[in-house]
This record gives structure tokens, C-alpha cells and sequence, in this order.
């Protein structure tokens, strides 16, 4: 419905008004529109700062690493156990599934880092699926920066080698066998630090504490 403004100053209020609509309609889309660049940019962002976070897994399933872990069965383990040199070996039983395996880890990097120079070798035995090695077992070791010895056992005859390590053990893990050319202590049971280290101590030669 139209209408007709007579009065000059009503006319004046009206074109101000009207005036006024349209250059708020205009700072209206343009405020929308610098929010919407800025809303499109922040998720490109967003998604190029995730596309370059490190996908372990594909990491090693990539032609850049090849799988370096040894799988050995039961007389293939035992034959890197020299015992007529002068070395403690100290073999760990885990698994990447084994949550207690995985928490007492940490000490075993700690044994080989610092024992090395006191003739100890540290071997870490995985119990892990052969098959899993590249989808489990290199991610977790990579992300853990697990510097130790590690090798995968894959031996099927279980009832056969078990109580060849030790007839106190019914072939849980976490296990540790701590050797050398005077003494085979077995451990059927996780450790704290403190516990494998003075595990170990004991049976050092006293020369080499």
C-alpha cells in the first residue's frame, strides 16, 4: 500500500531512515562475509596442522622403513645366549597387549642404557603376532623409542620350551630371566626399577658395580 509524505521535514526523517537501512544492510553482509572467509580459512588451517601430524603406523607400513626385528623360535633365542663370555644377559618376556609388559618397560631401557659398559645385554622377547609386527610392534617400539634388542619369539611348541626356561613358570608375562656363566634366576613377574636393578647388581661381578 502506498502513502504520500506531505510534510518536508517528515520527508527528510524518512529518507534518513531509509538511508540508514541500506548502509546498515551493507555492513551486515560485509561483516558476514569477512566472518565466512574467516571461518573457511581457520578449517583449511585446521586441517593442514592435522594432515602433517605422524601417522606411525603408516610410517612403517611405508617403503622408508623395513622391518629390522628377528623373528626366532625357542633354540634360535637361546643360542644368543653365550655363556662362555663374560656377559650377564637379561631376557624379558612382554608383549605389546600386556599392560603390565608395557609398564615395566621403561626399566629395561633404563638397565640398557646404563649397563652396557658392564658387559649386560639387555634382549627384549615379544611375544607379539608374527603377523602384527608391522601394524603393532615397530609403531610401538618407534613411538617409545625403544633402543634395546628386540626380537619376536614364534615358537608354537609352548609346552615344550616353557619349562625349558624356567619349571616355575606357566608362560604368563611379564617374565625375566637374568643369566650369566655363574647364575639362572628366572622371575615370573613384573618389576619396579629398583627391584630389577638390584636383581642385576647382585650377580655382577663386584669389579664391574
Amino acid at each position: 500500500m502506498a502513502f504520500i509524505i506531505h510534510d518536508k521535514g517528515h520527508y527528510i526523517l524518512w529518507h534518513m531512515i531509509c538511508l540508514y537501512n541500506v548502509m546498515f544492510l551493507r555492513y551486515f553482509i560485509f561483516l558476514t562475509t569477512l566472518l565466512l572467509f574467516f571461518f573457511s580459512y581457520s578449517c583449511k588451517e585446521s586441517k593442514a596442522i592435522e594432515n602433517t601430524q605422524p601417522d606411525v603406523t603408516s610410517f612403517y607400513n611405508s617403503k622408508e622403513i623395513t622391518s629390522s626385528i628377528e623373528i626366532v623360535d625357542f633354540d634360535g633365542l637361546f643360542n644368543k645366549i653365550d655363556l662362555s663370555v663374560d656377559k650377564t644377559y637379561v631376557l624379558n618376556f612382554w608383549a605389546t597387549w600386556c599392560a603390565p609388559c608395557v609398564k615395566e618397560l621403561p626399566y629395561f631401557e633404563i638397565v640398557n642404557n646404563e649397563y652396557k659398559d658392564k658387559n649386560v645385554e639387555v634382549i627384549l622377547v615379544s611375544l607379539d603376532f608374527p603377523s602384527e609386527i608391522e601394524s603393532k610392534l615397530n609403531p610401538y617400539l618407534y613411538k617409545n623409542n625403544i633402543k634395546s634388542d628386540v626380537v619376536l619369539l614364534d615358537d608354537p611348541k609352548i609346552n615344550t620350551w616353557v619349562p625349558k626356561v624356567s619349571d616355575d613358570w606357566d608362560g604368563g608375562i611379564p617374565a625375566t630371566l637374568i643369566v650369566n656363566s655363574d647364575n639362572y634366576n628366572f622371575y615370573p613377574n613384573p618389576f619396579e626399577k629398583e627391584e630389577l636393578i638390584f636383581e642385576i647388581n647382585k650377580i655382577l661381578p663386584r669389579l664391574d658395580r
